[in-house]
């Protein structure tokens, strides 16, 4: 379903395109994070095991930047994930102002048996896709996303 604006067949083109992005990215988003509620997980806190899991240790600020959240959200969701012991605040040892987020044993335990079914479900989602598909689907969206507004 596409835009029912009647512009020009430019602006026209730009609204089909954004809204054909939106809505796959919506759905596929909602089909890929079922299974994450199923493991009693956010978005965001499997974002911030997955991010942890891949780069160790890292203070929240890096953390939010890393999943596009802010600061307040980022410590509501340590806090959660630190409440279910997958991970733990600890003093910098190279600055002592900074705190690290470190993954607990449960944690790491955890994140490495999940992520391989995530991405098996990823692989499942973009199995319609060419692997040239999916490069030119990647450059398209880095492209989207850098841009300066």
């Amino acid at each position: 379903m596409g835009t029912h604006y009647s512009g020009t067949e430019s602006e026209k083109n730009t609204l089909n395109a954004f809204i054909t992005l939106m809505r796959a990215s919506e759905t596929l988003n909602n089909r890929l994070n079922r299974h994450l509620s199923d493991a009693d997980l956010t978005v965001s806190q499997f974002g911030t095991l997955e991010v942890l899991h891949h780069l160790g240790p890292l203070n929240q600020r890096t953390i939010g930047e890393k999943l596009l959240k802010s600061g307040g959200n980022i410590t509501m969701v340590i806090d959660n994930l630190e409440k279910n012991s997958y991970v733990k605040r600890k003093k910098d040892p190279e600055d002592r102002r900074a705190v690290l987020i470190h993954l607990t044993p449960k944690g790491k335990k955890f994140i490495e048996e999940f992520f391989p079914k995530h991405l098996e479900k990823i692989k499942q989602e973009f199995s319609v896709l060419s692997e040239s598909e999916k490069k030119t689907l990647a450059l398209i969206c880095k492209k989207l996303g850098l841009q300066k507004s």
